[in-house]
């Protein structure tokens, strides 16, 4: 199956999808299986993982819908099956309020989990935006994104573009200040 014949989007909504995406392993497996698919052999290599455990990972992610088998072979005697994800891309409810973000605690995972030595872009900015501006900003963002993941070749190595574009809550409510 190609990636072009994928839906646009998975909406993660049960509290299974979401106990799936919250594994930074799982996180990972997904992140292998974004461009291509793969068998358990080889997300297992990718990811650094031993066979049995990548399977058990695979399996919940199949459970829960977010990646599925999309072909399989015989290969002396024992069908090897390939696994790819169920969309382009996975959206995450809002956690709320004070809530985990998933997305943000894997990318800084991954980030600290990359090569020292290896070309990284990382910069924060804080910002004094009009609402126009902000929602100018954020949809450059996702179209800069949503650009280069079309320009996005399985045989380059692979890299993570992340961002996140907010409004900060006030520090002072939930640190005991002005009192």
């Amino acid at each position: 199956m190609a990636t072009d014949d994928l839906p646009e989007t998975f909406h993660v909504t049960t509290d299974e999808q979401l106990r799936a995406v919250s594994s930074l392993t799982r996180h990972r497996i997904m992140a292998v299986l974004r461009f291509e698919p793969a068998t358990i052999t080889q997300i297992a290599e990718r990811v650094g993982l031993a066979k049995g455990s990548s399977s058990y990972h695979v399996r919940l992610l199949e459970r829960a819908g977010l990646v599925r088998v999309v072909r399989t072979r015989k290969v002396r005697g024992v069908t090897e099956r390939y696994y790819a994800m169920a969309a382009r891309s996975v959206v995450l409810p809002d956690p709320g309020e004070g809530g985990p973000d998933v997305l943000m605690r894997h990318a800084v995972a991954d980030l600290e989990a990359a090569p020292v030595d290896g070309e990284r872009h990382v910069r924060m900015a804080h910002l004094r935006l009009t609402g126009e501006q902000f929602a100018e900003l954020g949809a450059r963002l996702e179209a800069l994104a949503d650009e280069y993941r079309g320009l996005s070749d399985p045989s380059l190595p692979d890299a993570s573009f992340v961002f996140a574009l907010f409004h900060p809550g006030s520090r002072a409510r939930g640190e005991g200040g002005g009192r």
